[in-house]
């Protein structure tokens, strides 16, 4: 009978977490049409203006999921920053994390909420087609990524330089008013069975991939200064997104650890910086792995 109870509390978190997501996101689905209408004719600081506007829609959408994950008791989220009070959302930042998850989305956009800008982060191009989502991530300057195949490349050599096209294209949108550019460096969410694949190289982490950092530090090198390494851990296993709404993600750790990005890579040309950022990306996820192995100690 208890269990029976449990199961039906947990059916209803969800579907008032859904709800609650549903009719915030239609909220701001509205102006945000309205605004993309805007972006035909407008230019210069008007514009600038206008994605300050879509940037504070961002905030409190975020800002009320969060409130909405504390109201159901949906997870008990610990955020522990390091050098906090040196944050600021009038500031540019590289954000990497680990990822496992789409609940580390939610978490990362509602828990970094108004210590640094909101987070823009490259997406797969098949994502547009996602009713609602997809447009609003459009919208709000989210870039699209389309994946190139070797063969296609073969086919056609030019696209050998999409990616680097499409960054350099996302950058300069960046460039205009304070931004946080959040990167999955692993390139996909980690599963066990992909860990597998790729050999024993971390205990808790795929192997980052670096490339796409070195072409953003390359066009955003005036800006630039400041890189955040996030972790986010789950130490009573890695939640689906339907876990985490129906409040089965009992506990998740955030931490925040910022690095100055050295002078050296910023110097760099583009053959030497992409093996630099590896190099030093690499020393990073060597830590990571250490501390997510102390975290999930702590809390076993």
């Amino acid at each position: 009978m208890l269990n029976e109870i449990n199961h039906l509390m947990q059916q209803i978190k969800a579907i008032l977490a859904s709800i609650s997501i549903a009719l915030t996101t239609f909220a701001v689905y509205l102006p945000l049409l309205w605004w993309m209408l805007q972006r035909t004719w407008t230019s210069g600081p008007a514009l600038v203006r206008l994605k300050k506007r879509m940037d504070n829609i961002i905030l409190w959408w975020t800002n009320a999921n969060r409130h909405m994950i504390k109201a159901l008791k949906l997870c008990d989220v610990r955020v522990q920053w390091h050098n906090e009070d040196d944050m600021s959302a009038n500031r540019w930042y590289l954000v990497i994390c680990n990822h496992q998850s789409w609940t580390d989305i939610i978490l990362l956009q509602s828990y970094l909420y108004g210590k640094i800008p909101p987070l823009k982060f490259f997406t797969k191009e098949q994502l547009i087609w996602i009713p609602f989502i997809g447009l609003a991530m459009y919208v709000l300057g989210f870039p699209y990524v389309k994946r190139v195949t070797k063969d296609q490349i073969k086919a056609n050599p030019k696209l050998r330089h999409a990616d680097r096209d499409n960054v350099a294209a996302a950058c300069t949108g960046f460039k205009n008013h304070p931004t946080s550019i959040l990167n999955f460096v692993e390139g996909t969410r980690r599963t066990q069975a992909k860990q597998r694949q790729q050999g024993h190289d971390y205990q808790h982490l795929l192997r980052p991939k670096t490339g796409g950092l070195a072409y953003v530090l390359a066009d955003m090198d005036e800006h630039l200064d400041r890189m955040l390494d996030v972790t986010i851990v789950y130490p009573d296993g890695v939640p689906t997104f339907w876990d985490f709404l129906q409040g089965k993600c009992h506990r998740a750790h955030i931490e925040i650890v910022p690095h100055t990005i050295p002078q050296a890579i910023m110097l760099a040309d583009e053959t030497e910086r992409r093996a630099a950022v590896g190099q030093w990306i690499k020393s990073i996820w060597v830590d990571k792995d250490r501390r997510i192995s102390q975290q999930l100690e702590s809390h076993a």
